[in-house]
């Protein structure tokens, strides 16, 4: 274990303990692994400060953990499942320090760790190094060797996410690193040694992910037209990329400024940002088409009317100029621009139910032409005023939101109905009378015919007793059997249940119609022409929608809020028509709502309904002879209806702000159509050829540019579908 540990083998015990006891309090008062020694001791220490020699060969580890324990002055506690042998050797003398480290080494290479828990030293096995260990730091690691513990590495500026992909290599197998995004940080749980290497790793990786913004002011060019294209020359840049790797040299972020005609730049570093303003620098150069009398430019709109756009531009610009204005401004001609109205409803533009037409001819007068078949501006002014105006252009030509009504017509209807009656007849007389007597009663329900008729039909040979319940009694009169007394009781009840849903999709701001019906004809005027020979008759019809019609213009607001301006209508014909209206065509129902309202996103607004309960009662009776208790009930008949009517309408509108959106809502709907049509598909039968059924294709996958797009998000409560009907 020292330099004479051999000399000493065969010297007295008590000797040999103090000789032991002294050096290796000296040695560990160098290394600085013991508390602060007596005086004594540190005087022992002064004479005593030679390197030592361990040599422990195919060595008991538990034996050779007591001798380590002696050498720093620490208490070591061996885990009752690590056993076997340990060969701790140095052939130069070296420092108790690097004797340590030798021993610890050893240990690793066995599959066993020491570990600090509470101030105590103890040799576990390395799977259960991580839950043992008390040792927590966080900065800089402060421990040397092959001890386990616990860093904390605080982020700056990379996601701790991102980190762990690319440390958990580098950790050992039984030991963690787990990423806490709350305060952006890393938990790791190594030896000491590997955790100074992750540290050195970690600095280097925790760095800006690009420069800082920077903005360059154009000259000459407009800042929304260089926007795009100096974005996609630094996307380009790099050269061909490797599927899901960033682009060589880091990415680079142009946005324009229109209100300064800036770039606002930013790049993944600093050579890419000398890159980017060099390009910017080459590209901000003065127009080849700016003459004496100011420039020509062409403004491809993105989401705009160009017909509208142009006609707005004008009429803002036209506001503010008068005759003679300066070169900065409008002028006269802008003026006369102003009063052509182009695109607006009412003033040459077909009206929106209008059939569609080919492309419309390019908008005349005034500094802004408007081309309809490229959906372009063509703008003729000085370069002070284009840049206002395309300033302007590029605020209107936003891509607008778009929202998705979803109306609900509920109704629940009940109808009961209850009949009860009593009917008889009867001939009071004897054979060979020439007077008779014929009384009884005769009712007729709505359910049951009366006895008269009864008989009627059954002379003819056919029988009809009514609905319900009956109980008669026959009798003969003159060889023919006939029905003289009948009882009569029925009850019925119907409830109804329909839920109908209209639903539309149209821009914010733009009014949008659906009718789901039937196109009935109404007779609206007749006329009869008769001559000497022939009669010629006239009629004219007008044709009406009869169903459900959503007529709607919804207005999105701050914080999602929607204003809309509705009219729903649900008509339909009747069965039967109105008394003495015969000739005037069928007869309908209807309900419509019209009004503006305002309701959140996503969110079920009722519209107004109808909450009817009708009771009719009617009984026919014989005078006097029906009031009699009980008695009664033979010359009377009771029936009685109870109609509930519940109606209401609901409206639900979703706002759809992006293209993903938009697609995700399409294709949930979409899918839910084809599930209906798969469980309506009629099944395989040997004996029918034919169990084929429309059905629609299945939609290919969705191309994203962004991997964090890839797996899209849950349906929010406000989009849920309704479930599939089960067979």
């Amino acid at each position: 274990m020292k330099t004479q540990h051999h000399a000493h083998a065969h010297a007295p015990a008590h000797r040999r303990k103090a000789a032991i006891r002294g050096w290796t309090l000296a040695v560990a008062a160098m290394a600085g692994l013991a508390p602060a020694l007596p005086a004594a001791a540190q005087t022992l220490a002064a004479k005593s400060r030679a390197p030592v020699t361990v040599n422990f060969v195919n060595a008991d580890i538990e034996a050779v953990t007591r001798a380590f324990a002696a050498m720093i002055e620490r208490a070591i506690l061996v885990d009752p499942r690590v056993k076997g042998t340990i060969t701790v050797y140095s052939e130069q003398p070296q420092s108790v320090r690097d004797a340590w480290q030798s021993y610890q080494s050893a240990l690793r290479g066995l599959g066993f760790a020491v570990v600090d828990s509470g101030g105590l030293l103890k040799v576990v096995p390395e799977s259960d190094a991580k839950l043992q260990t008390s040792t927590v730091s966080v900065g800089e690691v402060a421990v040397r060797g092959d001890q386990v513990i616990t860093q904390i590495f605080s982020l700056r500026y990379e996601n701790p996410n991102n980190l762990v992909a690319v440390l958990r290599p580098l950790i050992s197998a039984n030991n963690t690193i787990n990423a806490n995004p709350g305060n952006n940080a890393l938990v790791i749980t190594d030896y000491a040694d590997n955790l100074q290497r992750i540290a050195k790793i970690i600095a280097a990786l925790d760095v800006p992910s690009g420069t800082d913004v920077e903005i360059v002011t154009l000259q000459h060019a407009v800042a929304a037209d260089l926007a795009p294209l100096v974005q996609k020359l630094s996307d380009g840049a790099g050269g061909a990329a490797v599927p899901g790797a960033p682009a060589g040299g880091g990415s680079a972020t142009v946005v324009a400024d229109t209100r300064s005609n800036s770039l606002i730049i930013r790049a993944g570093n600093a050579a890419r940002l000398a890159s980017l303003r060099a390009t910017i620098a080459r590209l901000d150069r003065p127009s080849t088409l700016i003459g004496p009398s100011g420039g020509m430019w062409v403004v491809h709109l993105k989401n705009a009317d160009a017909a509208r756009l142009a006609s707005v531009v004008r009429a803002a610009f036209g506001a503010i100029s008068s005759p003679g204005a300066s070169a900065g401004g409008v002028g006269a001609s802008a003026a006369v621009g102003m009063a052509v109205a182009v695109g607006i409803p009412g003033a040459g533009q077909p009206a929106g139910g209008a059939a569609l037409s080919g492309a419309a001819q390019p908008s005349t007068g005034g500094f802004i032409q408007a081309d309809p078949a490229t959906n372009s501006l063509v703008i003729t002014a000085p370069e002070p005023l284009y840049r206002q105006v395309r300033a302007l252009i590029d605020q209107l030509d936003t891509r607008r939101a778009q929202v998705y009504i979803e109306s609900m017509i509920v109704e629940v209807s009940g109808d009961n109905s209850a009949d009860f009656g009593f009917q008889w007849q009867g001939l009071l007389g004897k054979a060979g009378d020439k007077l008779g007597l014929v009384a009884g009663t005769n009712f007729a329900t709505s359910a049951s015919p009366s006895i008269i008729d009864i008989n009627t039909n059954a002379a003819k040979g056919s029988i009809n007793l009514g609905s319900g319940l009956n109980l008669g009694l026959l009798q003969s009169i003159n060889g023919v059997v006939s029905l003289g007394a009948i009882a009569q009781a029925l009850q019925s009840v119907a409830n109804t249940n329909i839920v109908s849903t209209p639903n539309l999709v149209t821009l914010d701001n733009e009014e949008a119609k659906i009718v789901v019906g039937q196109n009935v004809p109404f007779i609206t005027g007749q006329f009869t022409s008769t001559g000497t020979a022939t009669t010629s008759p006239f009629q004219t019809i007008e044709r009406k929608d009869v169903g459900i019609t959503l007529r709607i213009k919804p207005q999105i607001g701050e914080g999602g809020a929607i204003r809309m301006q509705l009219f729903q209508e649900q008509s339909s014909v009747l069965a039967t028509t109105a008394a003495g209206t015969s000739n005037a065509g069928p007869s309908t129902a209807k309900r419509s709502i019209e009004g503006t309202v305002t309701v959140d996103d996503g969110q079920i607004l009722v519209l107004g309904g109808l909450i009817e309960d009708n009771v009719s009662v009617s009984q026919s009776k014989v005078p006097l002879l029906g009031d009699i208790p009980w008695l009664g009930q033979l010359f009377r008949s009771e029936s009685r209806e109870r109609k509930r009517t519940n109606l209401m309408v609901f409206l639900r509108p979703i706002v759809m702000r992006d293209a993903d959106s938009s697609a995700r809502f399409s294709q949930d709907r979409y899918e839910q159509i084809r599930s209906q049509q798969q469980l309506l598909a009629p099944a395989a039968n040997p004996l029918l050829p034919i169990d084929g059924a429309p059905l629609l294709p299945l939609l290919p996958p969705k191309k994203v540019s962004d991997p964090s797009l890839a797996t899209p998000p849950a349906t929010p409560a406000d989009a849920t579908t309704p479930a599939a009907p089960t067979r």
